[in-house]
C-alpha cells in the first residue's frame, strides 16, 4: 500500500509540473518559466532513485515534447542525460546542503538547455540570445522551493502514520 501512495505522489507532482510548464504566461514572464518537469524529476531521482530513473525521464520527456510542440525526443534526450547524472551522484548529492545542491542543479539545467539549443541549431541555425538561459537561473533559484515542497509531500504520509501510532 505504501508503494501505491508513493507512486501517486510522484505522478501527481509531475502532472502539476507539466501544468506549470505549459501554463500560458505573458511573453515578458514566459522567458522566466523554468523547466518544472526536470526539476521535479531531479528531486524524485535524488530522493527515491530506485523508483524514478532514466526510463521515467525518457517517458516524461516524450510527454513534454508533445505538450510543448517541440521536436519529438529532444526533451526525452535531455531529461534522460540529466537524470543519469543525478542517479550517478545521488548518494553524494543527498549529503550536500541545499546551496551546494543548487550548484549541481544549475549545471543540470544548463546541460539540458545546451542540449535543447544544439538540437534546435541542427534543425536550422539559430542565434543564442541571453534570454535563452533565463530558465536555468530561475530554475536554480526555484530549487529550494521545489525541494522543500516535494520533501514535505514525500514525508507527509510517514508523519501521519507516526502520529496515529
Amino acid at each position: 500500500m505504501n508503494n501505491y501512495y508513493s507512486l501517486i505522489k510522484i505522478v501527481v507532482s509531475i502532472f502539476f509540473a507539466m501544468c506549470l510548464r505549459i501554463v500560458p504566461l505573458p511573453p515578458e514572464l514566459a522567458v522566466f518559466n523554468p523547466d518544472w518537469v526536470l526539476l521535479v524529476l531531479i528531486y524524485w531521482s535524488l530522493a527515491v532513485p530506485e523508483r524514478v530513473g532514466i526510463f521515467h525521464a525518457w517517458s516524461f520527456g516524450l510527454l513534454t515534447d508533445v505538450l510543448t510542440g517541440r521536436l519529438f525526443g529532444q526533451y526525452a534526450l535531455a531529461y534522460s542525460l540529466v537524470i543519469f547524472l543525478c542517479l550517478k551522484f545521488h548518494k553524494r548529492l543527498r549529503q550536500f546542503p541545499l546551496l551546494q545542491q543548487e550548484l549541481f542543479i544549475f549545471f543540470c539545467l544548463l546541460l539540458s538547455q545546451l542540449l535543447l539549443f544544439l538540437i534546435k541549431n541542427l534543425q536550422h541555425p539559430a542565434q543564442l540570445h541571453g534570454i535563452f538561459w533565463l530558465p536555468v537561473l530561475t530554475g536554480t533559484l526555484a530549487w529550494p522551493l521545489v525541494f522543500t515542497l516535494l520533501r514535505f509531500v514525500r514525508l507527509t504520509r510517514r508523519w501521519s502514520r507516526r502520529i496515529k501510532a
